[in-house]
């Protein structure tokens, strides 16, 4: 456990900061499976936070099967292979290393998805993502970010894909990196001329799923990705 008093600083959710922290704890094997976690009060004195915001993080973990609790006794670290969720725990879009892996992440999934759209879009999934690609078009006009035009784009080619395995995970990681793609999109509004390149962008992934040419869409995806990290500055080559 953490020295006493180690304050966590105010991030966007203290109870999310927490559990990371207790996850870092149970991964490096610090908190043993079996162990009894410290009670509230403990926690609440070591992290500097209140009991409600300990209970919370504690629940969270409990939902991803990393504690489990018991009447009475507490919380224990649940033994391995107990986890029966997948969770992205992205707690600092500053950190190079995790963002570098985030990227890695939506590049596989989004550039495979992308390169089976081109293959299994029907004339009426081109005429919705190009749909899409138009109101981002509009958004640029009016000097906005377009960022839910920009993801129901990707969403129209995830739907594109015929594969509901990837549709459900294309909105698991919609939901847990929108922070990414808005700040992406803000750094992109702040810079005259760069949304009209990150258009360009998505003409090219557009372009290449109309002439159903999976190759070309997949790569038109990954260097989508690619640029929108480096739009961040967050990207690191190996």
């Amino acid at each position: 456990m953490a020295q006493p008093r180690d304050i966590i600083g105010r991030a966007p959710s203290l109870a999310d900061t927490l559990a990371h922290r207790l996850r870092e704890e149970i991964a490096s094997g610090r908190l043993r499976p079996g162990e009894r976690l410290p009670t509230e009060h403990q926690m609440a004195e070591t992290y500097g936070v209140s009991r409600p915001i300990v209970r919370e993080a504690v629940g969270r973990l409990k939902h991803d099967g990393l504690v489990t609790t018991r009447q009475g006794a507490g919380a224990f670290v649940a033994e391995p292979g107990a986890a029966s969720t997948f969770r992205l725990d992205i707690t600092d879009f500053s950190d190079k290393v995790e963002m570098r892996a985030i990227v890695e992440l939506l590049m596989a999934v989004e550039a495979t998805a992308t390169g089976h759209a081109a293959v299994r879009r029907s004339d009426e999934d081109l005429a919705r993502i190009g749909a899409q690609l138009d109101a981002m078009q509009e958004a640029i006009v009016r000097g906005e970010p377009g960022v839910d035009e920009d993801m129901a784009f990707h969403r129209a080619i995830v739907e594109a894909t015929g594969n509901p395995y990837f549709r459900d995970l294309s909105q698991f990681l919609d939901h847990r990196v929108r922070h990414f793609i808005r700040t992406a999109r803000a750094n992109t509004a702040r810079h005259g001329g760069l949304a009209q390149a990150v258009q360009r962008e998505h003409e090219a992934i557009f372009t290449a799923i109309e002439k159903k040419d999976p190759a070309a869409a997949r790569a038109a995806a990954e260097e989508h990705l690619r640029n929108a990290a480096a739009r961040l500055a967050v990207y690191l080559t190996p």
